[in-house]
């Protein structure tokens, strides 16, 4: 009895000890049979501090530990510079079923975003967004897709029209809201965003079809950034099914569309469908639809969940609103009753600067994937082939460093530029994203319309905040919302 009880108390600690180091020793040992069979420059070079996790599930309790348990998503980060150092801004650690480089530093980033030929753009699985979209393709397909995404939704033509297009609906829901009295604002500008992005993307109207779809994206964006496990009950899989019945929606139009070319819509789905490659080939109907699907997703996710945060802050920071309010209410006065313009939202500076403070503080994309394509030497450490790059631009946006009193919500701070490489928030490089000026525009336009006639509280100021998949207060920011008395 003695010694089965000694030999238990000498093994389980060993057992503990490989549980924790299994992955640095597992990879760790594996690279170095790598460079010993075929030798690269980086072969002498270290891997970067950190700690890998256990086997299997690396470090996704710790990760979730902090953006679900704790809600201090900057202590993850925060607890590796205090163990390891700040350094170059890299730590190695295993997150979503991959060994990874996590880049924190604004120069890692950059050298990270600006290198197209090393890292190439992957989420932990582009599955749900699909592998023939802009977010998943390399070299010309990607350079030729993003070249048409970009007249079609970011030059100044497109956003003329974007402009005039969008307003009737904002100045709609607008009205609907005071009516009600209390909203809550995560549900309702997700409901005028995809609308009019539906509007835009694919010319679906207001009913049964585009209701359904608003479900279904909201299954896929959940499952977007959840940890890649397609298994029933997970949002991962949710996602999965989510997205093949989108396909099913899309495909279905699509093939209307074809029975019917006269029947032109003039929008970006009939644009996909006449677009050709270097060779006079149109794309094929899947690579369509996986456009289709991964735009309305970067679209409408990024441009709700801003506006959300809007109405946050405005709320809290009464002083942005009054200033916000009085440059609106002048262009308005010079509109008299007509619809703004790009051209007028180009001269709302401070409206402007509003909409870059709330994309800051709202990190809606807190992180961003790369894929190794060979192994990379970066300030003295080796980032390995096929292992994960995690940008972790939400601490970017967040470091005293780069931003003073950076969880302050502060317009001002944009009259002068930022540091380089420290505001990230649509990506950098070649894979910026496509649908930045969209965004930004939408936020712009709707703020002019809910500063010059609208007044609103919020119901639960002190509403604790989750961070997954989205950082948002527990209520979605309820708030009770009328309209202006003078404005009536």
């Amino acid at each position: 009895m003695e010694v089965t009880l000694g030999l238990w108390m000498g093994v389980l600690p060993l057992v503990g000890w490989l549980l924790w180091w299994w992955n640095d020793i597992w990879y760790v040992f594996r690279l170095k049979v790598r460079s010993s069979g075929g030798g690269t420059t980086t072969s002498n070079c270290p891997l970067p501090p950190g700690h890998m996790g256990v086997p299997f599930i690396g470090e996704m309790l710790t990760f979730l530990w902090y953006f679900k348990v704790l809600r201090r998503p900057d202590d993850y980060i925060n607890s590796k510079r205090r163990k390891y150092g700040d350094g170059v801004g890299m730590y190695r650690t295993h997150l979503f079923k991959s060994p990874a480089i996590i880049a924190c530093s604004a120069s890692a980033n950059r050298f990270v975003f600006q290198s197209d030929g090393n890292f190439i753009l992957e989420w932990p699985t582009v599955e749900i967004l699909g592998t023939n979209s802009l977010v998943a393709v390399q070299g010309a397909a990607h350079t030729r897709l993003r070249s048409f995404v970009s007249r079609a939704i970011n030059q100044p033509d497109a956003l003329r029209r974007i402009a005039i297009m969008v307003q009737p609906r904002i100045i709609s829901v607008l009205e609907s809201w005071a009516h009600q009295d209390t909203i809550v604002a995560f549900t309702e500008s997700k409901k005028v965003t995809f609308q009019n992005i539906g509007k835009f993307f694919a010319s679906f109207e207001p009913g049964p079809i585009l209701d359904t779809l608003d479900v279904l994206f909201k299954g896929m964006v959940q499952g977007v950034r959840a940890y890649p496990l397609n298994i029933p009950g997970t949002a991962y899989h949710h996602g999965v099914q989510c997205r093949r019945k989108v396909e099913d929606i899309f495909r279905e139009e699509l093939e209307m569309r074809k029975k019917n070319p006269s029947d032109a819509k003039n929008d970006l789905m009939d644009g996909l469908m006449q677009l050709k490659d270097d060779e006079g080939m149109k794309l094929r109907d899947i690579e369509v639809i996986d456009n289709i699907v991964s735009l309305v997703v970067a679209g409408y996710e990024s441009t709700s969940v801003a506006i959300m945060w809007a109405l946050y802050y405005l709320a809290k920071y009464p002083n942005v609103l009054q200033k916000l309010r009085e440059e609106n209410m002048l262009i308005s006065k010079k509109k008299k009753g007509e619809l703004i313009t790009s051209d007028d939202i180009s001269k709302m500076k401070y409206t402007n600067k509003v909409v870059e403070e709330t994309i800051r503080m709202a990190n809606i994309a807190p992180i961003v994937f790369r894929t190794a394509t060979k192994d990379v030497e970066y300030k003295g450490y080796k980032i390995p082939k096929g292992w994960k790059v995690i940008l972790w631009v939400r601490y970017l946006h967040t470091d005293p460093e780069n931003f003073t009193d950076p969880m302050c919500f502060n317009p001002d701070r944009w009259n002068e530029p930022t540091k380089p490489g420290t505001y990230q928030v649509f990506g950098g490089g070649s894979r910026t994203c496509a649908g930045n000026m969209l965004a930004r525009i939408q936020v712009a336009i709707f703020l002019h319309h809910l500063a010059v006639g609208y007044k609103w509280e919020l119901v639960n100021p002190n509403a604790k905040m989750i961070y997954l998949p989205h950082p948002k207060p527990v209520d979605g920011v309820e708030i009770v919302f009328s309209k202006i008395e003078e404005a009536k």
